[in-house]
């Protein structure tokens, strides 16, 4: 009996040592963070012009989730909005066992009603930089959004040192509401919201004023945020010679950004929650899905002040620079506007300046490197196309358009009538011309789901094409779900077998978002080892609004029992819950 009990104690103490070193920080260290949130509408002055916008427990940006690698994040979000329902997508966090936790409406879980519940559960794996966003219509439009920080796990180390550290969450805003917005996207003809009214930091810009107006010819624009405060900037406040980490997230809706700090260089150390090799970027573009993290010495003249900017990239800008301060400490806060003027932005369309930056990113040492052979590739054509009359973007000419019951619980409990059954296509005519509008501009709607084997890797080529007018082509930052995937690379025109041998599969950097710019093509790998039904998709609002996305769907027979909440939504989930609570 005694050597029995020691043999089980002994096999006990095996299975705590290999969960150690299998998971060295995370089996101890780790908490629940608990947060109740509350999610209406609400007055505010991002740009300190009044307007409604969406806000959780009466803040704009919503409230910074901050935790550390291993945590469990637990959020009762209960949906105060009167009239539409409400899901929340945490952005960058893969979902590994919580697929229904992914918040993405119709793909993941049934909306959240007016007056309902619903509780998100996830582990939060990996450190790194993240934000989280309304996925349900255009909310994230509306202003849904806020910060999400994952610190190392306790007792580990960043592979980089700073003394400091500051958040920037950036977006863009506009008057229109979203709901009009929706509608004009919507209607036939065709109306555009038309580019954003001003650039926000940390939910913070001026419109129709200037801080910088000694600058211009207009100084009666200078901003006065007595009143207003609620827009006035948020000043970094630093010490001289001094490394500050920037936590840069882009939570915008249509607007490419290039961020410059005057007279200071950034060094770029994270991209989307991974380390990549450090390298010295005097100004940088962010697309909208993307986070990045910099590091930023304070080793210029500390009695002067310097401009933080953030500027509009790849379309003709209409909107000002969005402006807040770096302020040396020592300099008194009563000159806070800084005597020279506001970095000077590239050329909206200078995609040469953007390509230099986007291929300097590569994986830090020790990353894992994609596997050698694939399984399978998917090329997904983006166009612009007419429906009926109606403007919309396209994938291989299917335009996506979710179903009622969402496609988590319509696979995993077999409920065929709930999504299109048809395989959607894995490339586009051999005879399509990417440079040229389309003979056939054309289209049709689809909401079937590429079906992945499990564990197996995949490359997706996104190939951009030109849109319905000619000599148009846009950019478009896509974001998948549940994963990261390795960028093997970039190029111009269509792509071919005869450029894979350009293809970097020695250190081409993890991403959960990717850009691929006008007439060009961007690949992709990934390992489809976690179950559950993920979107992918462009990360510009009203694109997605019109079409522009797929659903993959892996392993989802694997997928633990779905929550009835996330399920029970549209005809065919309220038949199967009633068939199945019969007696």
């Amino acid at each position: 009996m005694g050597s029995r009990a020691a043999s089980s104690r002994a096999a006990i103490l095996i299975i705590w040592w290999w969960c150690l070193i299998q998971y060295p920080k995370m089996a101890l260290g780790s908490k629940t963070k608990h947060f109740k949130w509350e999610v209406e509408y609400m007055y505010w002055s991002p740009d300190c012009v009044e307007h409604v916008v969406m806000g959780i427990n009466g803040q704009f940006p919503g409230p910074t989730i901050r935790a550390q690698a291993g945590d469990t994040v637990h959020v009762e979000l209960t949906n105060k909005l009167p009239t539409e329902g409400v899901v929340i997508h945490w952005h960058g966090i893969r979902q590994h066992g919580t697929p229904w936790a992914d918040g993405t409406a119709s793909i993941s879980q049934c909306v959240i009603n007016p007056g309902e519940t619903f509780l998100y559960r996830f582990k939060v794996d990996k450190a790194g930089t993240y934000f989280y966003h309304g996925h349900y219509g255009m909310q994230r439009s509306a202003g849904l959004y806020g910060s999400l920080v994952v610190d190392v796990a306790e007792g580990e180390k960043e592979p980089f040192h700073y003394e400091g550290e500051f958040n920037l969450l950036l977006s863009d805003w506009w008057h229109q509401s979203v709901h009009e917005q929706q509608l004009g996207l919507s209607s036939k003809p065709f109306r555009w919201p038309g580019e954003p009214q001003s650039l926000l930091m940390n939910g913070r810009g001026q419109y129709n004023c200037s801080l910088a107006a000694q600058f211009s010819n207009s100084p009666s624009t200078q901003c006065k945020f007595k009143g207003t405060e609620q827009c006035a900037p948020e000043i970094l406040s630093v010490q001289p010679n001094k490394t500050y980490r920037l936590r840069l997230a882009s939570t915008t809706a249509l607007a490419s950004l290039n961020l410059a700090i005057g007279n200071h260089k950034m060094v770029v150390v994270e991209a989307d929650g991974n380390y990549v090799q450090p390298f010295a970027v005097e100004d940088m573009d962010i697309y909208s899905g993307e986070s990045y993290s910099v590091l930023l010495t304070t080793d210029q003249d500390p009695s002067l002040n310097y401009w933080v900017s953030i500027s509009v990239r790849g379309r003709k800008p209409q909107t000002p620079q969005g402006l807040t301060m770096l302020h040396y400490q020592h300099h008194p806060k009563t000159s806070l506007i800084p005597t020279s003027p506001p970095p000077v932005a590239p050329l909206w369309n200078n995609y040469t300046h953007s390509k230099l930056f986007t291929n300097k990113i590569l994986a830090f040492m020790g990353t894992p490197q994609p596997p050698i052979t694939t399984h399978r590739r998917i090329a997904l054509l983006n166009t612009q196309n007419y429906i009926d009359g109606y403007t919309k973007w396209a994938i291989n000419n299917l335009s996506l358009v979710l179903p009622a019951t969402p496609y988590l619980g319509s696979i995993k409990y077999g409920l065929k009538n709930a999504f299109g059954q048809k395989k959607p296509p894995e490339n586009f005519p051999i005879y399509y011309d990417v440079m040229k509008p389309a003979t056939n501009q054309n289209s049709s709607y689809g909401n079937g789901v590429y079906m992945l084997g499990f564990n197996t890797t995949v490359d997706v080529i996104l190939q951009n094409a030109n849109a319905l007018a000619a000599n148009t082509s846009e950019i478009h930052p896509w974001h998948l779900h549940g994963h990261d995937f390795w960028v093997l690379g970039y190029g111009e025109g269509r792509f071919s077998d005869q450029k894979e041998n350009n293809l970097n599969l020695r250190n081409p950097p993890l991403r959960n978002t990717a850009v691929i710019f006008p007439f060009g093509w961007t690949a992709l790998r990934f390992v489809a080892d976690n179950p559950g039904v993920w979107a992918f998709h462009c990360h510009i609002e009203p694109h997605l609004h019109m079409g522009m996305g797929v659903v993959f769907a892996e392993g989802v027979h694997l997928v633990g029992k779905v929550p009835d909440e996330a399920l029970t939504c549209g005809l065919t989930g309220k038949m199967f819950m009633s068939d199945n609570n019969k007696p």
